[in-house]
């Protein structure tokens, strides 16, 4: 066999199997939002993340990967191999929206959303960032370092969920007289295996974003960015966990976990690029700016019951600047410029799809509708039937 087609054969297998990891973050959404929610809402919440994997994939395979790529051709794997891992990302800017939304989204409009979502909006990033860059020289044309997606996926779903929170308001009896009402996670077993899920499917997500294994040089590559991936999701735990106590004199295993969430989410922009202890400080910085994040959100009235905003938004945000802070060779300019660029588009363009849809179908659920659950309005189906359903 020639050296050639075995580091071919090597490559297209190594992205395969990527692929599949990062496809394990489709059950860890489902889980984690699932355990985060009340008990009347875990079937519309499972509903709209297969929803979201199978709308969100369908569009990108006809519509979004030419948009963002321009070409099906690749020498050194197979190219479908290659579609199959940049299809894997696609939903994961549609799951951060509807974790934050989650309890009185409707799910039609959602799927209209996410239609244009996986067919323009991500691939448009994609394009101008990782892809064909058919802005090449114009003020589009980014320099930007961002490896698995920092920016191009968990600050794009950020952004559009906080277009999403404007328009579609909060959860019916969350602010109340000028109270924040706590609204308990309903299965704290389902919440840590969702958020375990997509720890591992991270492995994934930012190692098979190295691209290519087939060389030592290569396999060193993906290890170091596998290493620093876990390093920046430990300290981010721990982080959170230390900095709750601290505070509560409590160890809230959901802060935790959103905390060790928030530390990948950093360090995803450039795993490869880091030291084995730089990790430590980014994922340090994610920890803490999930905990001081999430009380911000709510004194804004912007209801995110599974904190997207603070772990993919604000932590999508830190890491990309943080490249530019901790790499000599990559500029802190065209970092904050990549970070701008796309929080404009991502933003303003979801703000008018949103706004448009929500003209002829409601996102938000009515009143009733919320106080009854949205699985048996949306889905006539209860997850927990022998349960009598709260208010």
């Amino acid at each position: 066999m020639l050296e050639a087609d075995f580091k071919y054969i090597i490559d297209t297998f190594f992205t395969l199997f990527t692929m599949v990891l990062i496809i394990f973050m489709v059950p860890g959404f489902a889980m984690l939002e699932a355990g985060l929610v009340r008990t009347k809402n875990v079937t519309s919440v499972l509903t709209t993340n297969v929803m979201i994997y199978a709308v969100a994939s369908l569009m990108f395979l006809l519509v979004g990967f030419d948009i963002a790529f321009g070409s099906w051709e690749n020498q050194n794997q197979s190219i479908w191999a290659f579609f199959l891992f940049q299809m894997a990302f696609v939903g994961k800017t549609i799951n951060i929206i509807s974790g934050g939304v989650s309890e009185r989204v409707r799910l039609i409009p959602l799927a209209v959303f996410t239609v244009i979502m996986g067919a323009f909006i991500y691939p448009f990033i994609v394009n101008i960032s990782w892809g064909a860059d058919i802005f090449k020289g114009t003020f589009l044309d980014l320099e930007l370092f961002d490896l698995a997606g920092s920016s191009v996926i968990h600050s794009t779903g950020g952004w559009a969920l906080l277009a999403a929170i404007l328009i579609i308001g909060s959860r019916k009896g969350r602010y109340f007289d000028g109270k924040i009402k706590v609204i308990p996670a309903s299965n704290i077993p389902l919440v840590v295996l969702g958020a375990l899920l997509l720890w591992i499917g991270w492995f994934g997500f930012n190692g098979g974003s190295v691209g290519s294994i087939s060389s030592i040089e290569n396999a060193n590559s993906v290890a170091i960015t596998i290493m620093n991936t876990n390093t920046a999701g430990l300290a981010g735990a721990i982080t959170a966990g230390v900095l709750m106590y601290i505070r509560y004199k409590l160890f809230d295993i959901t802060m935790i976990l959103n905390g060790a969430l928030g530390g990948l989410v950093a360090v995803t922009a450039a795993p490869n690029l880091y030291d084995i202890y730089t990790p430590i400080l980014i994922g340090l910085v994610g920890g803490a700016l999930v905990v001081f994040a999430v009380p911000f959100f709510d004194k804004l009235k912007l209801d995110d019951p599974v904190g997207a905003l603070s772990v993919h938004l604000v932590n999508g945000i830190w890491g990309t600047l943080a490249v530019g802070i901790f790499v000599e060779k990559v500029s802190f300019l065209d970092q904050l410029k990549g970070v701008v660029v796309i929080g404009i588009f991502a933003f303003s363009i979801s703000y008018a799809v949103i706004y448009v849809i929500n003209k002829f179908s409601k996102f938000r659920a009515d009143d009733d509708v919320q106080v009854e659950g949205m699985d048996v309005n949306e889905c006539g189906v209860e997850s927990y039937p022998e349960f009598k359903r709260a208010i």
